[in-house]
């Protein structure tokens, strides 16, 4: 090793699904929304002058954070805007956990949050969910430095009680507790409306998913405005100017076309129940999604055999090498069309 690199911050990477850009795939594997964003954002995108490219963002994001303050009925003291979920969730991270004691989240969930840990030096610890994949409540009801909460869960895609959820926040008023609700408009319950009652709660959203705009990097929090000031000291310690001027006209066209948010999504919801039961007919167990994903398990076929198999027949899913986990796949949600044609080539594969 070469003297220099004793001084490099060594991390173990987070590792994102696959991005393939060949014709005619059904990629099933990152679960981005099957359906194009709201008409009006397009319209948003094409009125942007040149202008607005040649000088800076507005630093505070304002009329994004309105435009989200209106909708949930918040104030704009109470909305921090970042460059997609894992931004705004890597600033929470940075500016909340910085104590001695370890901060909590699930064993199986999403894996950047062991990723951030490494990288700030937060100590952590990982608690395991029950034989059916459930968050106990009662794991985090102790001395801790901070809680994360992915609701619903990833990669199972199963949604923590409303009840359970309260009892953590209220049962460790010394640290945060941040819900991370990336999929929480597939079904799921918010706990938004805890918010004027707890102070150390943190809620974070995305517009990737639900509002079809991964491509934009577009993410959110919502808290007191206390905890919004942190964020933003921090934000302006770190980088200024985080949403570019296209993506804050997007975010805004989104949030105001609200009746085609609700058709997407009960497009998806619908699509998500049918292929379920496909999967069910085919022999596979499927956890009770609340997502646009389904994590689901063959009894006969090893998962990363399956996933090999479908890669090769053009369609992509998700497999992690992981324990626990190893004999499942999570299928993103796609249109009737391309969950048509993974079921047939399923049914080539375990019939």
């Amino acid at each position: 090793m070469a003297a220099w690199e004793e001084n490099v911050r060594k991390v173990v990477p987070y590792t994102p699904g696959e991005q393939p850009n060949c014709p005619g795939i059904v990629k099933l594997n990152t679960n981005e929304n099957p359906y194009p964003p709201a008409p009006g954002v397009l319209r948003a995108l094409h009125e942007v002058d040149g202008d607005a490219l040649r000088r800076y963002p507005d630093p505070t994001v304002g009329k994004l954070v309105k435009a989200l303050a209106d909708y949930h009925g918040l104030s704009s003291a109470q909305v921090f805007a970042g460059v997609g979920s894992d931004d705004v969730l890597a600033m929470s991270f940075l500016t909340f956990f910085n104590g001695t004691k370890p901060i909590l989240f699930p064993d199986i969930t999403y894996s950047f949050y062991d990723v951030w840990a490494g990288l700030y030096g937060i100590p952590y610890e990982c608690q395991p969910l029950d034989a059916g994949f459930y968050i106990r409540t009662e794991d985090y009801l102790k001395d801790c430095g901070g809680i994360v909460i992915p609701n619903p869960n990833a990669p199972t895609g199963m949604e923590k009680d409303l009840a359970g959820l309260e009892e953590m926040i209220a049962g460790n008023p010394g640290v945060i507790v941040i819900i991370d609700e990336a999929y929480i408009d597939f079904g799921g319950q918010s706990v938004l409306p805890l918010l004027p009652k707890y102070e150390n709660l943190l809620i974070v959203r995305t517009f990737s998913k639900s509002r079809s705009l991964a491509g934009m990097r577009i993410g959110y929090a919502l808290g007191n405005e206390t905890l919004i000031r942190y964020l933003n000291d921090v934000k302006y310690s770190f980088n200024s100017y985080t949403l570019s001027a296209a993506a804050i006209a997007a975010g805004v066209a989104a949030i105001r076309d609200d009746a085609y948010f609700k058709e997407t999504l009960q497009k998806v919801i619908n699509t998500r129940e049918r292929m379920g039961q496909e999967l069910c007919r085919l022999g596979f167990s499927c956890l009770d999604s609340k997502s646009n994903f389904i994590f689901a398990t063959h009894p006969r076929y090893p998962a990363k055999e399956l996933f090999e198999s479908l890669k090769q027949d053009g369609i992509y899913v998700r497999y992690f090498q992981k324990p626990r986990i190893d004999q499942y796949l999570r299928i993103s949600v796609g249109t009737d069309a391309e969950v048509d044609r993974l079921i047939q080539a399923l049914e080539k594969l375990v019939l």
